[in-house]
Formats: structure tokens, sequence, C-alpha cells
């Protein structure tokens, strides 16, 4: 990033990304300065950039979102439907992000609901979480749904079992007819910055294609489910953990091909590409890529509290609002202010170290 991504035509939120990740623990942010009082120790700890697209401020984030989601949600298996879009679409999501995804969140929502109102005969809830990306860094809106398999009726909670929950071919024909008439009226109102007459072309040769929706077996188990959402929805479209090296003109990073059965591989691209490749994933400002619908809406809170009852999970003591520390030192076990060097005494600040001005 910091030798590649400012040379290439960015958009004013991918400009700020970049800034910020390459920025992120560096003195540029400022900090303080750390000293141990029992062995004088001292070290200079740089303020994170916050940035949700930046690999290094996602892992606390992530815990927090987990714990809170733990009084949430419910004892049964969870099925994982996917919902993904084909190519002919990728050029309007592109011109018009925000509209765009906005539409699909609209879509899977309004199917998965009224598929199951009429096929299951009650109200589901679910989580859908938005990736943006494949494994080789491609631009591939999807929506992640996490269902619980069941329903609230009238008279109660109905297991949907983990063999079967929605159909498929129920599915598939009405998120494709919803998504291409909620794209349609934008056309018509003018919203997408581009000739009407070449979106309604990319949008008939969309309506030409079938549709990807995948369902995944069931996650058994809220803490497992709660473990498995909670690296979905903080995750960036790479982490570094995947990038093996950069020589100063080329990365090289693995991914797992799919269509091999997950077989890990190796992806070798300028460093440039890598970095176009990495912030065509920076989302709108403000665009909510985790979304609750249904029994898990706020709104329906009540409701949820209903099904948690009748499944018999406990009710969770509502956790006070903690410091950092007191947050980190719960869910990880260590106490990050417990000086590296003689392993007993704790750092304290001593000075604010004020951002640089370049």
């Amino acid at each position: 990033m910091r030798d590649h991504a400012f040379g290439l035509r960015l958009s004013p939120q991918q400009a700020h990304a970049a800034s910020a990740i390459v920025s992120c623990r560096t003195a540029k942010l400022g900090g303080h300065r750390e000293v141990c009082k029992k062995c004088g120790f001292v070290r200079h700890a740089y303020n994170s950039c916050r940035n949700r697209h930046c690999p290094k401020c996602q892992i606390l984030k992530q815990a927090l979102w987990a714990g809170r989601q733990r009084a949430l949600a419910l004892p049964t298996a969870y099925y994982q439907i996917i919902f993904t879009i084909p190519g002919e679409l990728h050029w309007l999501f592109r011109v018009a992000p925000a509209l765009c995804l906005k539409l699909l969140f609209g879509a899977v929502s309004e199917t998965l609901l009224e598929v199951a109102r009429s096929h299951l005969e009650g109200d589901i809830g679910f989580t859908a979480v938005l990736h943006t990306w494949s494994q080789k860094l491609r631009f591939h809106p999807h929506i992640h749904c996490l269902v619980p398999a069941g329903v609230l009726r009238r008279l109660g909670w109905v297991s949907t079992g983990t063999s079967f929950f929605l159909p498929i071919e129920k599915l598939k024909p009405v998120f494709k007819g919803k998504l291409l008439a909620k794209l349609r009226t934008v056309v018509d109102a003018g919203l997408l910055p581009m000739p009407d007459r070449e979106a309604k072309a990319l949008i008939r040769h969309a309506a030409s294609k079938d549709w990807g929706i995948r369902i995944e077996p069931p996650l058994d188990g809220s803490d497992h489910v709660v473990e498995y959402l909670s690296r979905y929805v903080h995750r960036i479209a790479i982490s570094n953990s995947r990038i093996l090296s950069y020589d100063g003109q080329t990365v090289t990073f693995r991914y797992k091909d799919r269509a091999d059965g997950n077989t890990v591989k190796l992806e070798h691209v300028s460093a440039e590409r890598f970095c176009q490749l990495f912030l065509q994933h920076v989302l709108p400002d403000r665009f909510v890529r985790i979304r609750h619908y249904g029994l898990f809406a706020s709104r329906r809170r009540k409701d949820l509290e209903r099904c948690r009852a009748l499944l018999g999970a406990r009710k969770l003591p509502e956790r006070k609002q903690q410091s950092w520390v007191v947050a980190f030192l719960r869910i990880f076990g260590t106490d990050p202010l417990l000086c590296p060097l003689c392993r007993a005494g704790r750092l304290v600040v001593m000075d604010v170290l004020p951002p640089l001005r370049l």
C-alpha cells in the first residue's frame, strides 16, 4: 500500500482507507509512551486507525461483537444460505455501490421472509452479511445469511430439522425477480450514473442467466454459529496471513480454489494490481454490511426472547461497559499492559505523543 496505492486513481473512500491502513499504529497517528515502574521498561504505543478495512483493527472488535451476539443467538442448528448475482450485474454495482448493495439486501431479506411464510407458515429470523470479494480478490458481491433451523408460529417454536429448510427451486425465482424489478425501477427513475440503454441491456442479459443460491450444511449449536459468524462479519478482503511474499514489485498470496475442491493455490500479481484488487472492496461511507431481519430485527426483540425461552436458553446478564483493557483480559486471558520485560509490573502512560504533521 505504502509503495504503490497512492499512484492509483482512487475514490475518496478508497484513498481514505489506504491512508488509514498505511498510518495504522505508526507515529503518524500519535499515541503515548508507556513505562513499567517496576523495571523501567519503556515502549511507544501508537494509535490504531480503527478503519473497518484495516487488517490490524478487527481482532478485538470481532471478539466484542461475538460476545454481544451470544445473548441473542438461539440454541439450535443454523443454516447458511448464500445469495450471489451474475457477473452481468457487476458493473451496475460498481457505478452505484451504495444504491445497488442496498437493493441486494432488500431482495435477499424479502425473499427469505416471504418464502418462509408461505412454505413454513411462520416467521424466521436471520443475520445477513455482505461480502464483495472472491478468494482471488475479484469483485464478487454476495450475501451470507445465517438462519436458525425453525420458525415461530402462533402456538410456539417449530423446528425444521437439520436435513431440510427452504427449497432452492423456490428461492431462486423469487430472489431473481425481486432484484431485477428493483434494478429496473432505479434505472427508470434515472438513479444510476450510466446510460439507461446500457443498464437495461445488462439487466436483460442477467435475466437470461441462472442465478446462484447455495445452502450449506447446518452449523450445530449457538456457540459454534456465533464463532463462525464473528469470523465473517469483520473479515476484510484478505488478511495479512494469506500474503506470503512481497519483493517490492510482486505480491504472492494463497487462495482456495473452490472449483478444485478447495485446493490451496498461489496467486502472483503486481503490487499495483494487488492494491487495485484490495481497494475495490472498500465500502461506501457508513454503509452497514451486517443486518438483522425477521425475529432478529431490533423491533422484534420480544419475539426473539420468546423463542429463546421456548428453546430453553438461559437469559444472559447484561454486560456493563468495559474499558478495552478489561475486555482484552476477559476475552483473550492476557493483560495487554503487563510489562513484556519483567512480567511483573504493569505499564502506565507517562506522555502523550501527538500525531505527526507532515
